[in-house]
């Protein structure tokens, strides 16, 4: 079990916590869910001893083990991946190296023989003789294969990393599990495994996630961080969302009703404090008045941006057309005479684990890069918007103000007052407009990204990773306007409740073929984990 008691955190005159007591017990797993900057990766650090609250405890039961996914990719570097794995257990390891150290030895004395029974002991208690194949099992599940189990760390990609960083903390079944963000850069396949393997976890998992879907199947409470505390709610992220805008209303009702007494009571005094019949009455009242205890409503630290693509134009009969499209990134094949035809209102989704093959082509049909054959037509009522999932190039002038970036996408005919309406619906208002380019964090670039394509007037939307740094309030936005816009999208994304509400037609790049199915992202999983085969009716063009 873990508990806090009066935990506190302030940085200069910002209140983070006040007054947090919380206790955390087995058996379930909390979300952790607030705004970007509420705090939520800052208490995780709370909670495992990286940093110091300002007053308040933490205590954790005494013989607990406490596990936190690293954040760090390059902390074991010189370490083979089946061992950075196994460091996640760091009193087996301990144990192991010392072990194997003895083992090495050349000269084996009568006090090593002694010491190595000891350590076998202990390494067996800690179900040591099956850490490596445990290792194994995680990292198949997390998508690292049994090629890479040996090589070290520095040799891998950063996905790579991060799939094995996730494995050490789950190792060897922690009491306590910490985990911050760990959907990101996993392929939906890889999430699912996740949150099979989070279903079946006895222990506390605590987790901080922006993906709405992964909480709605892992959570058994939400731990919701708003202002200045920590509240927890039984159930998952849906029944948050539907409870905390009941407790608000409820709230908020109150508020009313005492605001109307207390002008009725002032109103009575007022009237009545100088009649002599009423004045027992006017008393009266007045002590009832100082009963009355009206609090302001507080200011929540939530603020959801207005998100709306409105096309100039529709789409006319042909949108856009591929044919035998191929393309190779340093002589890996990201796909092999490709071709596709986009309809009207068509939303579609590309899929699969690799992502590169996805920004490829987005990055073609763009104008970035040139196919190495075949080619593709945009109609010619066609205006496209593309949002990219690396956007550095876009904030390469780190002297521009927020208006002065944004006014090179408007209209040389539309004000300042213009650019900064969009900027406001972005949550960048009054001087946050003024902001310089160059001290922008990855949520606030996103949201100068989606900014732009909103001033495009675009009828077609291409969009890689868009909920990529985005808290659940800006990606709730997001996914309401791409509901409802009228025109042809072409996304990508691992967030399963963004795909599932707005695509409508799915495109999944497998190793060796692509799948083209019309029909929404829940029924297309269903459809395809009854093909165990990989090779079924649903596939229609080979990737390689």
């Amino acid at each position: 079990m873990i508990t806090t008691n009066n935990i506190g955190l302030s940085y200069g005159k910002r209140v983070i916590f006040k007054e947090v007591n919380i206790k955390f017990t087995p058996g379930n797993c909390y979300g952790l869910i607030g705004a970007n900057g509420a705090g939520k990766s800052t208490f995780l650090k709370i909670l495992s001893g990286e940093i110091d609250p300002d007053h308040g405890d933490v205590f954790i039961t005494p013989g607990q083990r406490l596990a936190v996914l690293s954040q760090d990719q390059f902390a074991f570097d010189e370490h083979t991946v089946i061992n950075t794995v196994i460091m996640g257990h760091e009193e087996l390891y301990r144990i192991m190296a010392e072990r194997d150290a003895i083992y090495a030895k050349p000269d084996f004395s009568e006090e090593d023989g002694i010491r190595s029974g000891e350590l076998e002991v202990l390494f067996g208690e800690m179900n040591g003789y099956e850490a490596e194949s445990e290792a194994a099992v995680l990292l198949k599940g997390l998508g690292v294969g049994e090629d890479l189990l040996q090589k070290k760390m520095k040799e891998l990609e950063g996905t790579e990393k991060v799939r094995v960083l996730l494995a050490q903390a789950l190792f060897g079944t922690p009491d306590i599990l910490l985990l911050d963000e760990p959907t990101n850069h996993l392929d939906i396949a890889t999430i699912t495994w996740l949150e099979n393997f989070l279903s079946r976890f006895q222990n506390i998992v605590i987790i901080v996630s922006h993906d709405r879907h992964f909480l709605n199947q892992v959570c058994t409470h939400m731990a919701d961080i708003d202002y200045g505390r920590i509240r927890v709610y039984v159930g998952n992220y849906d029944f948050w969302q539907q409870a905390s805008e009941l407790h608000f209303r409820q709230k908020e009702t109150e508020s009313k009703k005492n605001k109307v007494k207390e002008q009725e009571l002032k109103s009575f005094i007022q009237r009545f404090s100088s009649n002599a019949s009423k004045a027992k009455q006017a008393t009266s009242r007045k002590k009832l008045l100082e009963k009355l205890t009206i609090e302001d409503m507080p200011v929540s630290s939530r603020k959801y941006p207005y998100i709306e693509f409105k096309p100039e134009r529709p789409c006319g009969d042909v949108i856009l057309e591929i044919e035998g499209l191929s393309k190779e990134v340093e002589g890996v094949s990201m796909f092999k005479d490709f071709s596709l035809i986009v309809n009207k209102g068509d939303k579609i989704a590309f899929a699969g684990p690799n992502s590169l093959a996805k920004t490829t082509l987005f990055q073609i049909l763009a104008g970035e890069l040139e196919p190495d054959s075949g080619s593709f037509r945009w109609g010619v009522t066609i205006t496209n918007s593309y949002f990219p999932k690396e956007n550095g190039t876009y904030f390469a002038d780190d002297g521009l103000d927020l208006v002065g970036w944004l006014r090179q996408f408007a209209s040389p005919k539309e004000d300042e007052s213009f650019v900064r309406g969009f900027l406001g619906r972005m949550l960048f208002s009054g001087e946050e407009a003024m902001k310089k380019t160059s001290v922008l964090s990855g949520g606030e670039r996103v949201r100068c990204m989606l900014s732009r394509m909103m001033l495009s007037g675009a009828n077609v939307l291409m969009l890689d990773e868009p909920t990529n740094h985005l808290d659940l309030e800006s990606i709730t936005s997001l996914n309401n306007a791409l509901t409802t816009y009228s025109e042809a999208a072409l996304f990508a994304s691992h967030d399963h409740q963004f795909v599932s509400t707005v695509a409508n037609r799915i495109i999944e790049f497998f190793p060796d073929h692509i799948v083209d199915q019309m029909m929404d992202f829940d029924d297309y999983l269903a459809m395809r984990d009854g093909d165990l085969s990989g090779n079924g009716v649903y596939s229609d063009q080979k990737a390689a």
